[in-house]
């Protein structure tokens, strides 16, 4: 038989309506009762209805969390299972519910942000990136609904976001093959559109400029976010006249393919091309040769985005753009005697 509001009220000896605000948290009701009231929820096995519940407050206890591509191809980059895995500690710890959500293009993403904000089924969102003109940032500013920003805004300063430096972040990277007296520096980048490649794109061609080194488009490639990106990059990277002696990596997964690529190629690493990459996910130590790579706090911007967006939720004053540290790890990839330099 279930169990329902009053049998609750009739066990705990208080009213149905002194139930209700227990179950709402209402600010009135004092600790000891909730404590006993929830004491008898729990033993005769009472479970509120969370939909009635949220049709009374207007809220869903619900975070969406917004995927840039498919899911299918999002998650076979292990970034974003430590990302989320530091999204869902934050919302489980304030009592919340993931959600997580995207579409295979611009438009399918704007219209699932859509159909959840004005259908009422969440109260926040976090957006995992920012492309240039990008019209979900637009839409979530016109309905006014709590979000933060893993990344950085192209089109406005002040979208609340947790980021890295990623200007330094690639230049620490590019200075640090720099020190190991490399000269030809290449450059695999993601997708061009969002703000996190054209930061470390600077970054990168910065730490070139300040050492005198060239700059050459051909030995930049630009692909996404997944292996195979890597491996056909050095298809035409490898195949030039001069190539590369080294390569700045946007991502450890990408880095991966670079790795086969260049073992197909019977190129070696780190005695032929030296790489860094980025992310430092736990797999990058345990290729051969281990990747050097910068360390992002891939958790801590997840973690720090959830509670950025529950803090807009209660009208908590936030800084508007918060800056996770980096740091370089070298391993093997990136380390060359001096002897085998051309």
């Amino acid at each position: 038989m279930t169990v329902t509001i009053k049998d609750v009220a009739k066990a705990a000896g208080v009213s149905p309506s002194t139930v209700s605000r227990v179950i709402s948290e209402h600010p009135r009701i004092s600790a000891e009762t909730s404590r006993k009231v929830k004491k008898i929820m729990e033993e005769l096995g009472y479970h509120p209805n969370l939909m009635a519940k949220s049709l009374v407050s207007r809220t869903t206890r619900t975070i969406a969390v917004i995927f840039p591509k498919p899911a299918e191809e999002l998650l076979l980059n292990f970034f974003f299972y430590e990302l989320i895995r530091g999204v869902l500690a934050q919302l489980t710890r304030a009592g919340y519910d993931l959600l997580m959500a995207g579409g295979s293009n611009e438009q399918e993403e704007l219209d699932t942000v859509a159909r959840l904000v004005k259908g009422g089924r969440i109260d926040g969102l976090i957006l995992l990136y920012s492309r240039s003109s990008d019209p979900i940032i637009h839409f979530l500013r016109k309905e006014n609904i709590p979000f933060t920003l893993i990344g950085r805004s192209l089109d406005y300063v002040d979208v609340p976001s947790v980021d890295n430096d990623n200007v330094q972040a690639a230049y620490d990277a590019t200075k640090h093959l720099i020190a190991q007296g490399q000269k030809r520096i290449g450059f695999v980048s993601g997708p061009t559109k969002l703000a996190m490649t054209q930061d470390r794109m600077n970054g990168y061609t910065k730490a070139l400029a300040e050492a005198g080194l060239p700059f050459k488009q051909s030995w930049v490639v630009e692909g996404e976010f997944l292996i195979e990106s890597g491996y056909r990059a050095m298809a035409s990277i490898m195949s030039q006249p001069e190539p590369p002696t080294a390569l700045v990596v946007i991502d450890d997964v990408v880095a991966f393919g670079v790795l086969k690529g260049l073992s197909e190629l019977g190129i070696r690493v780190p005695q032929d091309v030296a790489i860094v990459s980025f992310n430092n996910i736990a797999l990058s130590e345990l290729t051969i040769p281990p990747i050097s790579s910068v360390d992002v706090g891939t958790y801590q911007l997840g973690y720090t985005a959830s509670q950025m967006v529950l803090n807009l939720m209660k009208d908590i004053e936030i800084t508007t753009r918060q800056i996770i540290p980096h740091r370089l790890v070298v391993r093997e990839s990136s380390l060359r005697a001096e002897s085998d330099l051309y």
